[in-house]
Parts: C-alpha cells; structure tokens; sequence
C-alpha cells in the first residue's frame, strides 16, 4: 500500500478492509517519513504494532 492510499483510508468514514500479515487490522497513525503506520487487529486486542506500509493489503 502506498502513503496516499493510507491517508485516504484514514480520513474516510467507511469501514475499509486491510490485512497485515493475513490478519485483519485497523490503521491508527501514519509515520510518513518512516513509511510506517501504527495498526492494532480488529476485535478485542488493543495492542498496537508499528509496521512497514508496503505489508498492508487493502481488501
């Protein structure tokens, strides 16, 4: 995924489907100069990791 395409997915209402690692996960923050993107799984787990925005896949 690119940083524009992480950016409109932020800023939009609707619920948008993105996978890290085969897991479905919800992009909290964008780190732009690092390329990154802090991200938590859906479902009860709140706990949030820091991952490369070239791993997401939009679904």
């Amino acid at each position: 995924m690119n940083i524009n395409r992480v950016k409109q997915i932020l800023s939009s209402s609707a619920d948008i489907e993105v996978k890290y690692n085969g897991a479905s996960v919800w992009i909290d923050q964008l780190n732009e100069e690092g390329h990154t993107a802090t991200v938590h799984l859906r479902g009860p787990l709140e706990e949030r990791s820091v991952v490369d925005i070239g791993e997401l896949i939009e679904e």
